[in-house]
């Protein structure tokens, strides 16, 4: 349908004012919601997330384009929760102790989001233990974990170690990223997964999930 067409293509170009024009115009027409999630908005932010693999869209316009899919995202979500749609998953991210950084935890947040998954997004400088509990709060399949910093790194190993001593927690898959971390060093602390960038971080989720 050229609507969906059009509603991805202001996601690609950041337009939240036109996502929202099309969104509520698609939801008066009777459209399934979780169509209109799936067809529109994650239709655009795969195109978002390819182009910014690619180096072809850079941090500024991928934080546009999800300003404009949350602007869309606010006319479905309760649509979507009334009629029971499915989610992907639940992701609960988070940047571990000591580390402040948020900018790489939030595009990974907007990336799954645009994927159709549940996120949880609890902050910066979290403690193992609020790891756990957000885990374990919310039923979620997976848990990102990001650092910053070298300094900080030791943290995501602390974070891991505590959340498999969990009864409750341990199922969750763990996937770990950040700009100093390395596959290498996701294998040494026992993470499911590394991601170099969002929308790997994507990509090795829904990998996960489906195993």
């Amino acid at each position: 349908m050229a609507k969906y067409q059009e509603l991805a293509d202001s996601i690609l170009t950041g337009d939240n004012v036109k996502s929202k024009e099309v969104t509520k115009e698609l939801v008066g027409k009777g459209i399934d919601p979780s169509e209109i999630l799936n067809e529109g908005l994650i239709a655009g932010m795969e195109v978002v997330g390819r182009k910014f693999k690619a180096n072809e869209m850079y941090i500024p316009e991928v934080l546009i384009a999800a300003r404009a899919m949350h602007a869309a995202m606010d006319i479905l979500k309760p649509l979507l929760s009334e009629s029971g749609a499915p989610s992907k998953g639940t992701a609960v991210i988070g940047t571990v102790q000591g580390d402040l950084h948020d900018i790489g935890k939030n595009l990974v947040s907007m990336m799954l989001e645009g994927a159709g998954f549940n996120v949880v997004d609890i902050g910066v400088d979290i403690p193992p233990e609020k790891f756990v509990e957000a885990v374990n709060s919310n039923k979620a399949n997976i848990l990102g974990l990001s650092a910053l910093l070298t300094t900080t790194m030791p943290a995501m190993k602390d974070v891991i170690d505590e959340v498999r001593k969990d009864g409750n927690a341990q199922s969750v898959k763990i996937i770990v990223g950040g700009a100093p971390v390395t596959q290498e060093y996701a294998d040494s602390i026992g993470a499911d997964g590394y991601a170099a960038d969002a929308s790997t971080a994507v990509e090795v989720s829904e990998k996960l999930l489906s195993a």
